[in-house]
């Protein structure tokens, strides 16, 4: 099979030839059709996420079909569409997992960073970790809700009952969440980077009620803010935009140092968390509801020998929605 290989960070990566995996006792073998480009990927390239399996075959939100089954998978059947999300394998028995909070295993493995992932033609995926794709859903559209979504997702139950949103960052996540919170008649205020005029008139295109610089006050306070860029200074910005008792949640895996800031912003009960991966039960949730909405994942599409180009679309902020991967 053709793969996308990492052998070292702040590399390209290069284009492989390598055996067919071997899907274990309970794993099944994937034929993989898409597999959207996360900012996640970028972390780990660019060497910002430590200590990754190496040499590494990238990425995280694999859709694909079954080609082979280990004897003790009774879940699937070959040929059904799934999907691979990060999350790749946990213990199952430390008192995270059996808390229900399998995010936070101290054994969690993850896909495209201790797991191989979909930037190839073929990959083996725990059948635990594997969700069946809606099939109102082609390939190309359905690679972002496995990341993008369903992190997104969890960090948008975290604001609780928010009406008014503010989205730092409006990229893959965001334009799927502003979906989802005017589904649940709820407003969205959307900052991007200064000057990113596009980005803006995307996000007011898909329902934004503002759109601005996040160097910008919005036109009201807000009663939460998810913040979806990894720059840690959005973080005092988003607490000076949130009412008393507002929520602001960091909703990436890695971010850029937070500077000091002072106590007020932070007083007034308001509440600074993060998000840590996902759970299954994240999974069937957010794929359950996003036909109900339905939401549309704007994409755009890159053949796998084009991942480097694609990865610094992503970088330099040239992506609007979700870049894909589209390898069969």
């Amino acid at each position: 099979m053709r793969a996308m290989i990492l052998d070292a960070p702040g590399k390209p990566l290069r284009l492989a030839d390598l055996p067919l995996p071997t899907p274990s006792s309970n794993q099944v073998l994937i034929q993989v059709h898409t597999c959207g480009i996360c900012r996640t990927d970028l972390h780990i390239i660019d060497g910002e996420l430590t200590n990754p399996k190496l040499p590494l075959i990238p990425g995280h939100q694999i859709v694909g079909k079954i080609v082979k089954i280990g004897e003790k998978v009774t879940k699937f059947r070959v040929g059904e569409r799934v999907g691979v999300p990060w999350l790749g394998h946990t213990c199952n028995h430390c008192r995270y997992c059996l808390a229900g909070r399998e995010n936070l295993c101290d054994q969690a493995q993850f896909t495209g960073y201790q797991i191989n992932g979909g930037y190839a033609e073929y990959t083996v995926a725990s059948d635990r970790f594997c969700f069946p794709i809606p099939p109102n859903y082609p390939d190309l559209q359905a690679a972002p809700l496995l990341c993008a979504g369903l992190i997104g997702y969890r960090a948008f139950r975290m604001v609780e009952d928010a009406k008014n949103i503010g989205f730092y960052g409006f990229g893959a996540a965001a334009h799927i969440l502003v979906q989802v919170a005017r589904y649940q008649n709820r407003q969205v205020f959307a900052f991007t980077r200064p000057g990113d005029t596009e980005g803006q008139e995307f996000a007011r295109s898909l329902g934004a009620v503002w759109a601005d610089s996040s160097d910008k006050f919005p036109p009201e306070p807000l009663d939460a803010a998810i913040i979806f860029a990894s720059l840690g200074s959005l973080v005092p910005a988003a607490l000076k935009t949130v009412c008393k008792g507002g929520i602001v949640v960091c909703a990436g895996i890695h971010m850029s140092d937070i500077p000091t800031f002072p106590y007020e912003i932070l007083w007034g009960e308001r509440i600074l968390r993060s998000v840590a991966n996902l759970t299954r039960q994240d999974g069937e949730e957010f794929l359950a509801l996003a036909p109900q909405i339905p939401i549309h994942t704007e994409v755009e599409a890159f053949p796998l020998t084009a991942a480097n180009e694609a990865l610094e679309s992503l970088r330099s902020g040239k992506i609007c929605g979700a870049a894909v991967l589209v390898v069969d």
